[in-house]
């Protein structure tokens, strides 16, 4: 049996997913964070951290990973955050290891079904979306394209930049499917969501 250490005790009275949502999308869009960074902070405060560690955490996990356009940095910051809602920080706890990947699996599943995939140059349309199994767990499909480096250089936010991107979007499906798995384990005081 996992342990019980569900880093996320209590939720402030107030605490409202669509809120949340609403905060992640304005965090990419009004203040210029990348996808990571714009749903990590939409919970940093839920999660203990300051402001400036959890942008400064995600600083480089935009873009696909620094614009390597690979896991989309929405889902990314999921997955970050399954660490407080089950906790696996000591490696010789093969159960806590065990539920915190069956959450990351989880959310992964939920946002692939909603959006076709996890992977930020699939999600933007450079490549077609690779075809997985039932669970969401698979490999590439063989049509799989890498793409040419990109530029580290961040694209500049522009009117057109969000006409032509789904990001704004992304996020705030990242931002409630992790809310509600959030509200979920918190309510239950248990770390496995299912």
């Amino acid at each position: 049996m996992a342990s019980n250490r569900l880093k996320i005790k209590s939720l402030p009275p107030d605490f409202n997913v669509e809120e949340r949502v609403v905060r992640a999308k304005e965090n990419f869009r009004v203040h210029g964070y990348n996808c990571c960074q714009s749903v990590l902070l939409a919970y940093s405060d839920v999660l203990g951290l300051d402001e400036d560690t959890a942008a400064t955490l995600t600083s480089g996990l935009g873009g696909g990973m620094g614009r390597l356009r690979e896991v989309c940095g929405s889902v990314t910051a999921m997955f970050l955050i399954t660490g407080y809602i089950h906790p696996a920080a000591d490696p010789s706890i093969k159960t806590d290891r065990t539920a915190n990947y069956s959450l990351v699996q989880e959310a992964a599943s939920k946002f692939r079904e909603l959006n076709g995939s996890i992977v930020c140059k699939e999600l933007l349309g450079l490549v077609p979306k690779s075809a997985v199994g039932k669970n969401g767990i698979g490999m590439p499909s063989p049509q799989s394209v890498e793409l040419p480096a990109e530029s580290p250089e961040p694209s500049d936010r522009t009117p057109e930049y969000y006409k032509k991107r789904p990001c704004e979007e992304l996020i705030g499906i990242s931002a409630g499917i992790i809310g509600n798995m959030i509200v979920e384990a918190v309510r239950t005081g248990t770390e496995a969501v299912h």
